[in-house]
């Protein structure tokens, strides 16, 4: 299968999960018509979908998978989601990065497609608790070697969780005797009442930890993390400078977001602009 043809799928599954979230369930002919697709198309953007645990087939449909304010998906299920927004969310991100900063990431898919992006930015001093974020670094200076300007990487210790961050006293006590520029924050869900949130208690503390440590905190996260709320709150949208998220946000949720903090929408024109 060609890039484009795997593109096109990648977006008409985002179309599909869209419409079955915003109507609460949709039948296949409805889909083939809204698409323009086979009932065979659907039908297999349906089964990746279902793979993948973000619905549910049902006779003739589908429906959304109603998740625990507890369940926390683990970083593969979640690699495989969304991923032209996080990839333009993350483009969009990187450009707010000055060379020669100290800058967080957070676990998450979308701080890890941040990561490589990152690569280029000389003279970094990056702190991270995702294992995989600092492989990404890592990765990086074996194959081009310790090239002058690359970046510097702390890795917290912790408590590995689902989504591969490291959490729990060890990695709040490093966090907590650092200080740095900018912190890109990864979450599982936001909202107006419930500011950034998250299923697992142990990574709600590390996470307030890393706000506490940053001068500057910006959110990346694509637009499906909207409305959606974990177990524990470890922040108020107060608490975040900017939100980068995808062009899939909604009119409304942009005009309610743009009262709290400045909201910056990857793949629009402007891209970085104030919205």
């Amino acid at each position: 299968m060609s890039e484009n043809q795997n593109l096109l799928a990648e977006q008409r599954r985002a179309l599909i999960l869209d419409e079955v979230r915003r109507r609460g369930g949709v039948r296949v002919n409805e889909l083939t018509r809204k698409l323009g697709v086979s009932d065979m198309t659907v039908r297999r953007d349906l089964d990746a979908l279902a793979r993948q645990g973000v619905l549910e087939k049902v006779h003739g449909g589908a429906v959304p998978v109603v998740e625990a304010s507890t369940h926390e998906p683990g970083f593969e299920a979640k690699s495989g989601l969304e991923l032209t927004a996080k990839e333009d969310i993350a483009r969009a991100a990187a450009e707010l990065v000055a060379p020669g900063t100290a800058i967080a990431l957070s676990g998450g898919t979308t701080t890890y497609a941040l990561a490589h992006h990152l690569l280029e930015v000389p003279d970094l001093t990056v702190v991270t608790n995702s294992v995989r974020v600092a492989d990404v670094f890592h990765a990086a200076q074996r194959t081009s070697g310790q090239r002058q300007g690359a970046a510097t990487v702390v890795l917290t210790g912790g408590v590995r969780t689902p989504s591969d961050s490291l959490v729990g006293p060890v990695a709040d006590q490093a966090i907590a005797a650092l200080h740095f520029d900018m912190l890109f924050l990864g979450v599982h869900g936001i909202s107006i009442e419930a500011g950034l949130s998250t299923p697992n208690l142990a990574e709600a503390e590390t996470n307030r930890r890393l706000v506490q440590s940053a001068r500057r905190v910006v959110v990346v996260a694509d637009h499906t993390k909207w409305g959606t709320v974990g177990l524990s709150s470890f922040a108020a949208l107060e608490q975040v400078d900017t939100l980068v998220t995808d062009a899939g946000l909604p009119a409304e949720a942009r005009a309610d977001i743009s009262e709290h903090l400045r909201l910056v929408v990857a793949g629009e024109a402007g891209d970085g602009a104030d919205i």
